[in-house]
């Protein structure tokens, strides 16, 4: 018999932004200037089973399942209140 995980037992590395653009000034003044749009994030989770587990127990918004993808992936997706979304992942 083992305890239930919860969140805190856990380690994430923080998310990593991947934005390539052409023109920067033009790209910081687009995001800058505009309304407040959702961002997506991707977080490596080595426990990817007991990390959703405890998500899910904790009442998070789970909006994709924890699924093999066919590019590979184990995943799964969480949004937030604003509709920003995390995808949490394992090779």
């Amino acid at each position: 018999m083992h305890a239930k995980a919860t969140l805190s037992s856990f380690t994430f590395s923080p998310p990593v932004p991947e934005l390539p653009v052409r023109d920067v000034a033009r790209a910081q003044a687009h995001y800058r200037d505009k309304p407040f749009e959702p961002a997506v994030h991707w977080v490596y989770a080595p426990d990817i089973e007991a990390i959703h587990a405890a998500l899910h127990d904790s009442g998070a918004n789970i909006t994709g399942p924890l699924e093999k993808k066919p590019w590979g992936l184990t995943q799964f997706t969480v949004e937030d209140l604003d509709g920003n979304r995390f995808h949490f992942h394992r090779d």
